[in-house]
């Protein structure tokens, strides 16, 4: 756009507002406003007048037709989507229609509108990638007062003994990591593991956070919630970042697996001990030191340890029964200061990558009974999406609840309710 087009300044109906500069070029009659005309001899020096057709010249010295509302319109939907149309965006849409040789007043901002309100364009977008909320990481300040839970599977091959899952718990604070293998994702399995893996082991948390599966979302975690009063938090459809710390333990376990099992990849389930000790004793770059040590306050006794003696390992062989019980509890009264020093490193990590993540997030908000379109996969799974063609997003939806932290409940045209879904999988639509 023009800089002369940036600075006028419209007083007159958006309507007609050829009108007075071709009663100005042709007839030389201008308004009794003084700003009206001064404005209109400003602008008519871009336009001339010839054969009854309004013109204005383009910064590259080329005519454009001035369009009335109702041929802009015409011209908006054949440059758009039309035989020759390619649906661009809105600022490729105005550049076309300058280049086929034509403008009108705003012509800028009827062009974005236009495009924006497109359904095809809306249905076939490409995802938003940009976080909407800045990062709000689960903060526990001490070993077992937060535990995430996440599953994994089904895993093929099967393991020998017929197991398809693994269901994995990680400790906020420590990173230690429990893991068991299971035949089937049942909601029994689920309590049973909470009840004899963490709280038998580590004692009542403060709560759990899990994902929106249904082996999560029983009466029976319920009720083993309000039996031993702790809470769970359950994160948004398809969030992983709500409980990212169950799912990157996920990852970092399946990845050793990988490496560990034999050849017909079926002995899985029997090297989930193995792995989980290497898990535990490996430093974790949130704390900086290794789960074990944060739990236990000593380091665990490694193999290679005792066939290569280290140094500590070489003073213990040195001291009576007496020093060395003096050690160890020097050991544990050093562990709180351990666990202070740990929480102060997990913090300053979690700062970088808030400050990090924060850069990218656009704010995208919606409120109670807004239109809104959601990403077809992985969210709208009741219709098909084996085609090529299919539109990347469905609806549109209403908003029917606002919830903290970007998430949304939606419903749509027939009463379903799908939800709660987090904003980044929403994006609003222009009827």
């Amino acid at each position: 756009m023009s800089g002369s087009e940036c600075n006028d300044i419209h007083l007159i109906n958006e309507e007609d507002w050829h009108q007075p500069i071709i009663e100005y070029l042709e007839h030389g009659k201008l308004s009794k406003d003084s700003r009206h005309k001064t404005e209109v001899r400003i602008r008519a020096a871009h336009f001339i007048y010839y054969k009854g057709t309004l013109y204005r010249r383009s910064l590259e010295g080329l005519f454009l037709r001035c369009l009335e509302k109702e041929e802009s319109i015409k011209a908006l939907e054949e440059a758009h989507a039309s035989v020759c149309g390619a649906n661009q965006s809105g600022p490729k849409l105005q550049f076309q229609l300058r280049r086929m040789g034509y403008y009108w007043s705003k012509m800028v901002q009827y062009s974005m509108d236009y495009a924006k309100k497109c359904e095809a364009c809306q249905y076939h977008a490409n995802f938003i990638h940009q976080p909407l909320e800045p990062l709000h990481p689960t903060v526990a300040s001490w070993p077992f007062e937060a535990w995430g839970l996440d599953l994994v599977g089904p895993i093929t091959p099967k393991s020998l003994a017929g197991h398809s899952y693994i269901l994995a718990a990680t400790d906020y604070f420590s990173k230690l990591a429990e893991a068991i293998p299971l035949r089937e994702a049942k909601k029994e399995n689920v309590a049973n593991f909470i009840r004899t893996h963490i709280i038998y082991r580590y004692g009542i948390p403060h709560r759990i956070v899990t994902d929106n599966g249904r082996q999560f979302s029983s009466s029976m975690i319920d009720k083993l919630c309000e039996n031993f009063k702790f809470k769970q938090s359950k994160s948004s459809m398809y969030n992983a970042a709500a409980n990212d710390l169950a799912k990157a333990f996920n990852k970092t376990l399946c990845n050793l697996l990988k490496k560990i099992v034999s050849k017909s990849k079926r002995d899985w389930q029997e090297r989930i001990g193995e792995a989980l000790w290497a898990y535990r004793t490996t430093h974790r770059t949130p704390t900086g030191v290794t789960p074990y040590s944060l739990v236990y306050g000593v380091e665990a006794i490694l193999p290679l340890e005792r066939e290569i003696p280290s140094l500590r390992m070489a003073v213990q062989e040195g001291l009576t029964t007496e020093d060395n019980v003096k050690l160890h509890l020097q050991e544990l009264e050093a562990l709180d200061k351990k666990r202070l020093e740990a929480q102060q490193a997990l913090e300053c990590y979690q700062a970088r990558l808030s400050k990090a993540f924060d850069k990218h997030v656009k704010s995208r908000s919606f409120q109670v009974a807004d239109l809104v379109l959601a990403v077809r996969r992985p969210i709208i799974t009741t219709r098909h999406t084996g085609n090529k063609f299919t539109p990347k997003w469905d609806g549109p939806y209403i908003v029917k609840e606002v919830y903290t932290n970007g998430a949304y409940k939606i419903v749509d045209q027939d009463g379903l309710k799908i939800g709660p879904i987090n904003g980044k999988f929403l994006k609003k639509f222009y009827a």
